[in-house]
């Protein structure tokens, strides 16, 4: 597994942890302190706005986690891939995009740059 992969992973860990205890920890091992996350209906900085953030999502879409789409491609210190945001009980997915992340030298997160292609209602 590349580190390109773990970072994925940990990414994926943080959106789909299942209590808030695991969200902080899960965050923490994501994303550096000081972590930017961007997509074009959230712009915020740190782990306390990143965990609301998650916590968001999770309130918007109960039964739902993101699932990893197609396979990461990354060069350097950047990764991009796509996912989908599935419904655990019927398999539908609503929402769906790609995101573009900066890695730090620890392997964890320091910019995260999002990009909705499926939303519902559009």
């Amino acid at each position: 597994m590349t580190a390109y992969d773990e970072a994925v992973q940990r990414y994926f860990a943080a959106w789909n942890a299942a209590t808030d205890e695991e969200l902080a920890k899960a965050v923490a091992a994501a994303f550096t302190e000081d972590a930017t996350y961007t997509d074009p209906l959230a712009d915020v900085r740190g782990h306390e706005e990143l965990t609301a953030a998650v916590d968001g999502a999770h309130q918007q879409f109960p039964g739902f986690e993101f699932r990893l789409s197609g396979t990461p491609d990354g060069h350097h210190d950047i990764v991009r891939f796509g996912w989908e945001l599935v419904s655990t009980a019927d398999g539908s997915a609503p929402v769906a995009g790609f995101d573009v992340i900066t890695l730090a030298d620890d392997g964890r997160i320091t910019s995260v740059s999002g990009f909705l292609d499926r939303v519902p209602g559009a």
